[in-house]
């Protein structure tokens, strides 16, 4: 049996206020190790969140420094959900989140974002997590697939991918490698 290369996660970030965000990060690095890599501010293309966090969101992408063992996106989904509810606005027993947190894992291969719904072009990994390749490796760029959001094909985000895909295939080249001792 193969055991897959360990990958890098990284998180989403979608939010509308930057200091709760802010907030949510110290949390992120007290769960997930310290962050290596991050974009700038992404304006989030869809109205998807609109009712439930309001207008003229942005998007952030960050990366963690310590790789991880890609079965484990389920638990970190988990994880990423009970911050977004430490940090969400409590109206008449409805929470609205103030940032809503996705974690994803960066291969040499791909992108892979997970979620809590389903889709046609989702695969469940348990715990209620679908998984989706979000964008894969060709031609020596990340190429979008039908059902990429338009987020990730962003320049900045593109290139966070890039960076981060680079990092891994350093570190894991650094662990096969004989040191030259």
């Amino acid at each position: 049996m193969q055991s897959p290369e360990r990958a890098k996660l990284f998180v989403s970030a979608i939010y509308s206020s930057i200091d709760a965000l802010a907030d949510v990060l110290t949390r992120l690095e007290k769960s997930f190790g310290r962050i290596e890599s991050e974009t700038v501010d992404i304006p989030f293309s869809s109205d998807f969140y609109l009712e439930e966090m309001g207008e003229n969101l942005k998007r952030r992408f960050y990366s963690f420094v310590k790789p991880v063992s890609r079965d484990k996106l389920p638990e970190l989904k988990q994880v990423c959900t009970k911050i977004e509810k430490q940090f969400s606005d409590i109206v008449d027993d409805t929470a609205f989140r103030t940032v809503n947190l996705d974690p994803g894992l960066i291969t040499a291969d791909n992108v892979v974002m997970c979620s809590y719904r389903e889709y046609n072009h989702r695969i469940y990994l348990g715990s209620g997590v679908f998984a989706e390749q979000t964008l894969i490796w060709s031609r020596n760029q990340f190429v979008r697939l039908p059902w990429t959001n338009l987020d990730f094909c962003d320049v900045e985000a593109l290139s966070f991918f890039d960076q981060v895909r680079r990092e891994l295939i350093d570190e894991t080249a650094k662990t096969i490698l004989p040191t030259g001792k």
